[in-house]
């Protein structure tokens, strides 16, 4: 039977099937690509929810995984030689599984940096500007008086997006034919597409990659998992809400 006691990790989240890939993760943007990705593989995996409610991601035990304390990151019992394998930050660990399975990367060696370097666009660009324009779009920088912030954010989005629409307008997927880590990585900060005041209509060919992506089965199952993990979390604090801390379990 697979060990993993020697990862501190599997003290808080005990492996019911160590045999799996363990996976560590939240269902936010970041969090579904791997999510995604395990559904798409077929690979066997255990989920676990990091709860930000509860400071999770601060706990020793998931510091032992990340020093970076961010989701997701996961502990593969079957990694490279046959021995297990700690890794964090979505873009490493989708190229990594992607190399394990041979699927969603090119083996053309070309195609496969092309698709590394749109993988390396989402990181660097959609998934950060799109975060900081929901802050300031949605949440609490819409308390700011001053807008030139939010407005910074607004153009750089729409940039990005109009590099994605271009991109698509010959293309069936971001690498043309074949759909791969880099649809993946970037389809879960659209999903979010209402706090950050996108207007589709505007790009025409990336709506149609989005709904695309969505309507794939893989796709939902990834997202939707994630989601099934944290609801229980999001029913006791609406219980705390009505009742009182500590006082539900009673009623």
């Amino acid at each position: 039977m697979t060990d993993l006691s020697s990862f501190p990790i599997t003290k808080k989240w005990p492996a019911q099937h160590p045999e799996r890939l363990q996976l560590y993760s939240l269902p936010t943007p970041n969090g579904v690509k791997v999510s995604i990705m395990l559904e798409e593989t077929g690979l066997p995996y255990e989920p676990h929810l990091v709860s930000f409610e509860k400071h999770d991601q601060l706990s020793p035990e998931f510091l032992s995984l990340n020093p970076n304390n961010k989701i997701p990151a996961i502990i593969d019992p079957n990694g490279p030689g046959g021995k297990p394998l700690a890794l964090f930050e979505s873009g490493a660990i989708l190229i990594y599984l992607a190399e394990k399975t041979g699927l969603f990367l090119p083996q053309d060696a070309a195609q496969r940096y092309e698709t590394i370097q749109w993988l390396m666009w989402q990181m660097g660009g959609v998934g950060p500007m799109i975060g900081q324009l929901g802050f300031f779009h949605k949440f609490a920088g819409k308390d700011y008086e001053d807008k030139r912030p939010r407005d910074r954010y607004v153009t750089e989005v729409r940039r990005l997006l109009g590099v994605l629409n271009q991109r698509l307008a010959s293309r069936t997927w971001i690498m043309g034919d074949a759909y791969t880590i880099a649809d993946i990585a970037t389809f879960p900060w659209l999903r979010s597409w209402k706090n950050q005041g996108i207007d589709w209509a505007d790009f025409p060919n990336a709506k149609r990659w989005f709904d695309q992506v969505g309507a794939r089965p893989a796709v939902a199952r990834g997202v939707q998992v994630l989601a099934d993990l944290r609801k229980p979390l999001h029913d006791e604090k609406a219980k705390e809400i009505l009742f009182g801390a500590g006082q539900y379990e009673k009623r």
